[in-house]
């Protein structure tokens, strides 16, 4: 047995590399700062003001990861979006309850920490976090030798927001003759990812850098299309609102059953879009089942939006202005609280 002094370094943390990567995200966190920022960056803890003017405000908060839609930016070595997923995923989250986001912290955790790809992931981060309107307050970086094999790492995210009370939407706002509306998601979002990966490396046999069938792209363009954020659809119109669904793991049956009463039944129309190309692509080299596409992905739908029929026209006029064309998705029908797929 060697009698050498030891030290962190030799257990495999970097303190130096740790450090390296703070003062490179500085910019990018402060960046994110809004009014309602308290202290300066580098501290304990994150501070936030309550919004001013609120009558009755709710804090709505939600934690999520991206899933192992990770590995594929790790393989790609492209680690400037899947922040922005992270971001985007955790806003439909609580918007569905009809929160405005707040703040946000996240935690990346290393094998081995690479202050390149820290300040990438980060990069990523605050863009989602200013296109939000949300300020990054704090975070953690990790570095744990032994748990994690490099170049592998993982990313959560936390997110805090509000909503007056008599705001929050939710199925006890749903009434039988309200309309359901669909938002086109903008690919398999944060969801389904090991189910296509194992599609794409075992039945499909292709390499990341190779040309995804029927698409303009590589196999990493399609499978790192950002996790769409709905708030610029929907903000102008959260008060005509009555429930919102976000539709990720689970897929439709087992979200959107989420908004409803238990007196009422979703009956979707399935034949109401058209199935996005790598869904399709999936289901027939994966030989997948249509109803476990149906809960494994989000099919092109990536929010469900119930509102009154006299507001339908308003809540699509809100998503065209946002960039999203939305359809009506389907209908509810008297029932114990179920999602039905015709």
């Amino acid at each position: 047995m060697s009698d050498e002094a030891l030290r962190y370094g030799s257990a495999g943390v970097d303190i130096d590399a740790s450090n390296a990567a703070k003062q490179r995200i500085k910019k990018l966190v402060e960046s994110t700062f809004t009014t309602g920022v308290v202290g300066a960056f580098g501290g304990f803890g994150g501070m936030f003001r309550v919004p001013s003017g609120l009558r009755k405000p709710v804090l709505v908060s939600s934690a999520d990861g991206v899933g192992t839609k990770i590995k594929v930016a790790i393989d790609a070595r492209r680690h400037d979006t899947i922040g922005r997923d992270l971001v985007n995923h955790c806003v439909n989250d609580i918007l569905v309850q009809g929160a405005l986001p707040l703040f946000f912290l996240d935690y990346v955790a290393f094998g081995k920490l690479d202050p390149n790809v820290v300040e990438a992931v980060v990069a990523g981060v605050a863009a989602g976090c200013r296109e939000n309107g949300c300020s990054l307050v704090g975070g953690e970086t990790a570095e744990m030798p032994g748990l994690y094999t490099p170049p592998d790492y993982d990313l959560a995210g936390f997110i805090v927001g509000y909503v007056e009370e008599d705001g929050i939407l939710g199925a006890d706002r749903v009434r039988p003759d309200d309309v359901l509306i669909a938002l086109p998601s903008s690919g398999l979002h944060t969801n389904g990812y090991s189910l296509a990966r194992k599609i794409v490396a075992d039945r499909l046999r292709l390499r990341l850098t190779d040309a995804f069938p029927g698409s303009g792209g590589t196999v990493a363009d399609v499978l790192l299309a950002e996790h769409k954020s709905y708030l610029p659809a929907v903000r102008p119109v959260l008060d005509r609102l009555h429930a919102m669904s976000h539709i990720t793991g689970g897929g439709l049956v087992e979200n959107l059953d989420r908004a409803l009463p238990p007196t009422l039944d979703a009956v979707i129309d399935t034949a109401s879009w058209r199935v996005p190309n790598v869904f399709r692509v999936l289901m027939e080299a994966g030989q997948v089942e249509p109803a476990e596409m149906y809960r494994t992905f989000n099919m092109g739908v990536g929010m469900v939006i119930i509102c009154a029929p006299s507001d339908e026209k308003a809540v699509m006029s809100a998503a065209s202005a946002a960039g999203l064309a939305g359809w009506k998705i389907g209908s509810l029908k008297t029932g114990g609280g179920a999602v039905k797929l015709s």
